[in-house]
């Protein structure tokens, strides 16, 4: 029998090419030109995951994108896991910005540099190469199914029915999950909340073409001013949001909660440098630690309208749009926030442009107890991976699947990821380090050795 150590030593350049394989494809959801790269995608998941040691494996369509589901059963008394994961990936733009191929994956100092890189085949993969020793070593004593589905970057549009019409067959004890960070390669960490997220488009009209702005400025209402200025009502001095009754769902932090998250160790002048700001901005009272992780906020995700080309145009565009979103809290429902913004925008629109808002995606916030018996199996593996407990700490960021899962499927979803902020998901040189890899494999065994369902 060999260690979870040397058996990553004996077959890392396997891994490594299975790694690559996944990240060469470019799956990306939110083009439909690469609609067969979805389908090229799951295909190589399904011989991957048979590979490993499943029982079964199948791609099951969705009214979008395909989902892989595979499974091994040891028992029908056993208790079961269902690890997630997804296989599509960001958008690269802009490629200018990379410094290697994004879809072409390049080893440099230690680093896997590519798309897809850290989120998530890279953290799949560590889901996979854990099974994959359990199952050779035979060590696994509960049940293991897999899902991954090839919409989470577009806001998984289709899992939501996907659950409802598939209870049985996915019905576990426990999900695992690794698609979340670290707060540093010194500092484990374990996820155990994350923020919802509301997002809409708004479409400002103004006149009924592009006009001159020397004829027609300071005469007729420019939807791009107009629409600036209906973002700018959205928060006020203190960075709070202005729609009424925005916060009265929001559960505000216990003392306790608080005094936990002020120990964590936190370099606000590190953190500044490291994204090349002088200076920090948001709800005032509120440390950057509870602002990016425990409260709401609100953000302009893209703008445009009129002249972007090169050189000038003197327009008075006809119209405006941005596209903007709310992260939430738990307790906050997305569809009543989403409501929210749309009724108060309609309410502050002046009658000079006409404004349409459109819904788009969202979801709502999670929070895992510390005490979960599987939660416990997962501190278990990092101790055993990192060389030390890892910090219960809650993150932005949004997963909206995982609320569905517990809503759905009446279970609770073990966080158990291994990115960092150096790794620049959805950013041009999206990395993974091949140190925290071989980490996560080993801290994923010794969960599945240590996990107990009682």
């Amino acid at each position: 029998m060999q260690t979870i150590k040397d058996y990553i030593t004996t077959h890392e350049e396997r891994f490594l090419n299975e790694w690559f394989s996944l990240v060469r494809i470019p799956s990306i959801s939110a083009e439909p030109a690469h609609k067969a790269d979805m389908i090229a995608c799951a295909e190589r998941w399904k011989e991957l995951l048979l590979e490993a040691g499943v029982d079964e494996a199948r791609i099951m369509p969705s009214a979008g994108n395909p989902l892989v589901y595979a499974e091994k059963i040891v028992s029908s008394e056993a208790p079961t896991i269902l690890i997630y994961g997804h296989y599509d990936v960001m958008p690269v733009a802009p490629l200018d910005l990379w410094k290697s191929e994004p879809f072409t994956p390049e080893v440099r100092e230690g680093r896997v540099y590519a798309r897809g890189a850290d989120d998530d085949k890279g953290q799949s993969i560590i889901q996979l190469k854990a099974f994959e020793y359990m199952v050779r070593e035979d060590k696994l004593r509960h049940n293991v199914k897999f899902i991954l589905e090839g919409e989470e970057e577009i806001g998984s549009p289709s899992l939501n029915a996907f659950l409802q019409e598939n209870k049985e067959l996915l019905a576990c004890d426990v999900i695992l999950v690794s698609d979340t960070s670290m707060l540093a390669p010194e500092l484990p960490s374990l996820t155990t909340g994350l923020r919802g997220l509301a997002y809409w488009e708004i479409e400002v009209t103004g006149p009924n073409r592009d006009l001159h702005s020397g004829h027609f400025g300071g005469a007729v209402a420019n939807p791009i001013n107009v629409l600036c200025d209906l973002i700018s009502n959205l928060t006020d001095a203190d960075g709070r949001i202005t729609i009424p009754g925005f916060y009265d769902d929001v559960e505000e932090l216990s003392k306790e909660e608080r005094q936990m998250l002020a120990s964590i160790p936190f370099d606000e002048e590190r953190y500044k440098a490291a994204i090349d700001v002088k200076a920090l901005k948001g709800e005032k009272g509120y440390s950057t630690i509870e602002r990016n992780s425990c409260r709401p906020s609100f953000d302009v995700c893209g703008i445009w309208g009129g002249h972007t080309g090169e050189g000038s145009k003197t327009v008075l565009p006809s119209k405006a749009y941005a596209k903007v979103s709310c992260r939430l809290v738990p307790h906050q429902q997305h569809e009543k926030i989403s409501k929210m913004f749309v009724d108060y925008i309609a309410s502050i629109a002046p009658d000079y442009v006409r404004v349409k808002v459109t819904p788009m995606h969202g979801g709502e916030g999670y929070v895992c107890p510390i005490t979960l018996p599987a939660y416990k199996a997962a501190e278990k593996g990092f101790e055993k991976a990192f060389g030390k407990k890892p910090l219960a700490v809650r993150r932005g960021g949004s997963i909206p699947i995982i609320s569905d899962f517990e809503q759905i499927l009446g279970v609770k979803t073990i966080l158990m990821g291994f990115g960092l902020e150096s790794n620049a998901i959805h950013s041009p040189n999206e990395s993974f380090s091949l140190d925290m890899f071989r980490k996560g494999i080993e801290a994923v065994v010794e969960f599945h050795r240590s996990v107990n369902f009682d």
